[in-house]
C-alpha cells in the first residue's frame, strides 16, 4: 500500500510539473535577458574604467616615467644593509 501512495504522489507531482512548466520556461528566458543585459552593461563599464586609466596614466607620464627613472637607478646603485662589509685580503 505504501509504495501505490509514493507511486500516485509522484505521478501527481509530475502533473503539476508538467503544468507549471510553460511559466518556469518563461522565468527562465527572463532571468537570461536580464543576465545578458546586465553582462553586457557591466562590461561596457569595465571598458570605460581601463580607458579612463589609460588616459589617466597617459596623461601623467612625464611625471611618472622621470620617477621611475630615478627610482631605478637609487636602487641599482644602492647598497643592500644586510651584506657584511668586504675586507681588502692582506
Amino acid at each position: 500500500m505504501k509504495t501505490f501512495l509514493k507511486i500516485l504522489l509522484v505521478a501527481a507531482l509530475l502533473v503539476v510539473a508538467i503544468k507549471l512548466s510553460p511559466l518556469l520556461f518563461v522565468g527562465a528566458l527572463v532571468g537570461l535577458f536580464a543576465a545578458a543585459v546586465l553582462g553586457v552593461v557591466g562590461i561596457s563599464l569595465v571598458a570605460a574604467l581601463l580607458a579612463v586609466l589609460l588616459a589617466a596614466a597617459l596623461a601623467l607620464s612625464p611625471i611618472w616615467i622621470p620617477a621611475l627613472i630615478v627610482f631605478g637607478l637609487v636602487s641599482l646603485f644602492r647598497r643592500d644593509p644586510n651584506t657584511p662589509p668586504r675586507v681588502a685580503p692582506a
